[in-house]
């Protein structure tokens, strides 16, 4: 089976937050007419996730009770050059990720040959917090642990360096004027750049805009996901609460 390309861009921003929390927000571009589920709760392989579902049966953003969060973005350091079709879909990637037992070995071992390029942001907080970011550039792994520190991505099949550069420095000034938190992110995901339909971080450019934000808390043992239509204006939100291990 060969999955057709799709546009499948984000902005993502992430903060750690104290206890081993954080807050990570993807807001998602994408072909106005392509339907999204909401968010909801799939067992797969055993493993109980939580994620907004893509017609193709995958998902940019979920996470795992294998404490885990995987979230991507379209294309790698640049904007590629697409093929017609492809062996396999990202949004399956990112399911896969989430439901490995093991990150590193996963990202050693897993194949993406013929796979279109992607960045995966993936939060792991099995021992202790941990931010990772993969890079496939249709013929390399590009992987490294990042400092637990805020950060921002945009998606480079959408956005060229000029525009990354001046969205970096949207977030930098957001930082110096705001306190980082899951109400202050969201506002940023909808006011940055305000009234640049072109690569506002609410963008609409006709056949690719801005049509939802997912934003993922984690608190303690609980991640709340906030899913945002923003076609409809309608919010959803679900719990997940994650095991707790006893000693004994």
């Amino acid at each position: 089976m060969h999955f057709e390309t799709t546009f499948f861009m984000c902005t993502v921003t992430i903060i750690p937050q104290e206890n081993n929390g954080f807050v990570l927000t993807s807001s998602r571009d994408e072909a106005p007419d392509r339907v999204s589920l909401v968010p909801d709760f799939y067992s797969v392989d055993g493993t109980k996730l939580l994620f907004p579902k893509d017609k193709m049966g995958g998902t940019w953003i979920g996470v795992s009770e294998n404490k885990r969060l995987v979230c991507v973005l379209n294309g790698g350091f640049e904007k590629h050059n697409r093929k017609a079709s492809y062996r396999m879909s990202r949004g399956i990637v990112a399911k896969d990720f989430m439901i490995a037992k093991n990150v590193l070995g996963t990202v050693e071992a897993y194949n993406l040959d013929d796979i279109e390029p992607f960045t995966l942001v993936i939060v792991d907080w099995n021992a202790s917090l941990k931010f990772y970011e993969l890079v496939w550039d249709g013929k390399t792994k590009h992987f490294k642990q990042l400092p637990l520190e805020p950060r921002v991505w945009s998606s480079s099949t959408l956005y060229n360096e000029k525009m990354k550069q001046e969205r970096l420095l949207w977030f930098t000034v957001f930082k110096i004027d705001n306190v980082l938190k899951a109400d202050s992110l969201l506002k940023f995901h909808k006011l940055a750049g305000n009234g640049n339909t072109d690569y506002g971080v609410v963008m609409n450019r006709g056949y690719v805009k801005t049509t939802s934000i997912t934003q993922v808390e984690k608190l303690g043992d609980a991640l709340n996901m906030r899913y945002e239509n923003l076609d409809n204006k309608t919010v959803t939100t679900k719990i997940f609460n994650l095991p707790q291990v006893v000693n004994g």
